[in-house]
């Protein structure tokens, strides 16, 4: 007697109807190139997907919920754990969003300091990129000599905020430390031998006829599509669209730095490594002209916005009232004004925005965060059908989505 499909109630509520002659598997979501919880559920004609579904969820936490339930500045480390490859990107995008709604704005050497740390997170993210793409698709040695360089970069990390991975490095308001004595000196150094180790990864991939073939018209996205599907970051530039949220809608200090914004026409996978490789090249350019605008600014580190913004420490241990008023602030939260504000910025895999509702209170009535690895996963639904089983693979690394911020 045959067995029933236990799959096919979940296919009937999907409209997911599976043809005599097609085979139905799993990838995922323990799957080594998932990059995460994902579970993709593919239909396969021999080796070629005819339909394909991602079911996320694996990973859920809630974090949009648990920002409703604590203080404006207990949530700022749980973003964290969003997109736990660039978490600095995260912090940032909150403790934006925060203060337009404070109406505050950071002192000069925090926003260096800011920037800073920033680019220097989009070359440790866009590393890992490399470097686990790579491998998914065969390259070994790539991987090892990406990660080589992402850990000097980790160590800078380390240096100034103590942590690698998950670093909390900004503050609402401005930044909690100045740079340690010698960070700028060293941050000089990595990024003048960084160069060199791009050119050999380069040397190792571009013109590799393994690498060429595995990627060049594979997972191909055309413009209108990116658009369609709410792409943004690499994925959007690499079907040809010039838009940078850093140009586009200013920053920081953005607006006085000169970069590029790399673009590729190609519209596939090879196209997106490529915009990856140029794009760390321009996050050394921003981090060089940084360099000497840090010696330029004023030892200010945070907002003087009472109301919100703790006083210094000295303050806060030789005037009675920068005590009181720090007490508050920590044992109550802030109160800011009744308002909503959405404030994208460009993070290193695309538009990462948070949208806060305040009533007034220490809680955010309501938070959305705008992560641009949930509209890469549902584009996946598209981009894979047609495709060959061995090419999901490909074009999973080269969307490098994370499900931290999938699965909010």
């Amino acid at each position: 007697m045959q067995q029933p499909n236990k799959l096919t109630p979940f296919f009937e509520n999907l409209n997911f109807e599976r043809e005599n002659n097609t085979m139905v598997i799993n990838f995922g979501p323990q799957h080594p190139s998932a990059h995460g919880q994902l579970r993709l559920v593919l239909e396969l004609d021999g080796e070629l997907v005819t339909k394909a579904y991602p079911d996320i969820g694996y990973l859920h936490r809630g974090i949009e919920k648990m920002a409703e339930n604590m203080t404006y500045n207990e949530f700022l480390p749980t973003t964290d754990r969003l997109d736990y490859i660039a978490s600095t990107a995260n912090n940032y995008a909150y403790a934006l969003a925060v203060e337009k709604l404070l109406g505050i704005e950071a002192p000069r050497r925090a926003q260096v300091i800011r920037t800073m740390l920033l680019e220097l997170n989009r070359i440790i993210s866009h590393l890992f990129f490399l470097a686990t793409h790579a491998l998914d698709v065969g390259a070994m040695s790539v991987f090892l000599y990406a990660f080589r360089e992402r850990e000097f970069a980790m160590d800078l990390m380390e240096d100034y905020c103590g942590a690698r991975l998950t670093h909390s490095a900004v503050r609402i308001g401005g930044v909690p430390l100045d740079l340690p004595e010698g960070w700028v000196e060293k941050l000089a150094a990595y990024i003048a031998k960084l160069p060199e180790e791009i050119q050999t990864y380069e040397d190792l991939l571009t013109e590799n006829r393994i690498w060429k073939m595995r990627l060049e018209d594979v997972g191909v996205i055309s413009a209108e599509d990116a658009l369609n599907w709410g792409c943004t970051g690499p994925m959007l530039r690499g079907s040809g669209v010039k838009y940078d949220i850093r140009k586009e809608e200013p920053y920081e200090l953005y607006a006085e730095l000169d970069f590029d914004i790399p673009v590729s026409d190609r519209c596939d996978s090879y196209g997106r490594y490529r915009l990856y490789m140029e794009e760390m090249k321009e996050s050394i350019k921003i981090l060089k002209q940084l360099i000497p605008m840090y010696a330029q600014t004023e030892p200010q580190l945070m907002a003087h916005a009472p109301q919100y913004i703790s006083a210094p420490k000295e303050e806060i241990m030789t005037q009675n009232y920068a005590l009181m008023q720090h007490f508050v602030l920590v044992t109550q939260g802030m109160r800011p004004p009744k308002g909503e504000v959405y404030v994208p910025t460009e993070s290193p895999k695309g538009e990462l925005g948070f949208y806060i509702k305040s009533e007034g209170e220490p809680y955010a009535y309501r938070l959305k965060c705008r992560a641009p690895s949930f509209f890469h996963t549902g584009l996946l639904q598209e981009i894979l059908v047609g495709t060959y089983i061995a090419d999901v693979v490909t074009i999973i690394g080269s969307t490098n989505i994370v499900f931290g911020e999938v699965d909010r």
